[in-house]
């Protein structure tokens, strides 16, 4: 089991030889793990949008990829439509997970294709979890399949498994909210 943790302190050291351009790729275990750019351009002939063969070119069974500003959100700030080019590329692949922030909440989506609609068997499970300090605030409505939200301070906690995942939010000390469970790769 590998635990897949984000901290900047050690994303500076782990990564200071790559691009300024925000989007490059690494190994954690058995996972591909991508990390994107949701501040540069993601249309069709775009730099970003043409990590397929990056994609393409993995052996890896389980892929993970982040970026700031998700693509379904049921926060204030709401969905960014300009990733969708990206997520069809990212459901093309089969990629198993997206996590996101952005939204000062937590939210977790079952598994969807670019447009919105459910796909269990090769659906990109999303997380949003913009809860590590900024002011929270209270969702205005749901979207269609969000299967969890909370409004806590905390962190979430992915361990990485051979050909699957578990998922766990931390809440902050005071913070009540929890969600965790599992899914399997494609």
């Amino acid at each position: 089991m590998r635990e897949l943790g984000f901290s900047s302190a050690k994303a500076t050291s782990a990564f200071a030889g790559v691009s300024a351009t925000g989007y490059y790729s690494y190994t954690v275990g058995a996972w591909h793990v991508i990390s994107l750019n949701s501040e540069v351009g993601s249309s069709p002939g775009s730099a970003q949008l043409e990590r397929r063969a990056d994609l393409s070119n993995n052996p890896a069974a389980c892929t993970a990829a982040y970026w700031h500003r998700p693509l379904f959100s049921s926060g204030s700030h709401g969905d960014n439509p300009d990733m969708r080019d990206i997520w069809r590329v990212l459901y093309a692949a089969n990629v198993d997970v997206v996590i996101n922030g952005h939204d000062h909440v937590y939210e977790r989506f079952a598994p969807q294709d670019a447009d919105g609609r459910l796909d269990a068997a090769r659906g990109i499970r999303e997380f949003v979890v913009g809860t590590g300090g900024s002011p929270l605030y209270a969702f205005p409505s749901a979207h269609a399949n969000s299967e969890a939200r909370g409004i806590a301070w905390g962190v979430i906690a992915l361990t990485l498994l051979e050909h699957g995942y578990e998922w766990e939010f931390v809440p902050a000390e005071g913070q009540t909210f929890r969600d965790s469970g599992s899914g399997a790769c494609h």
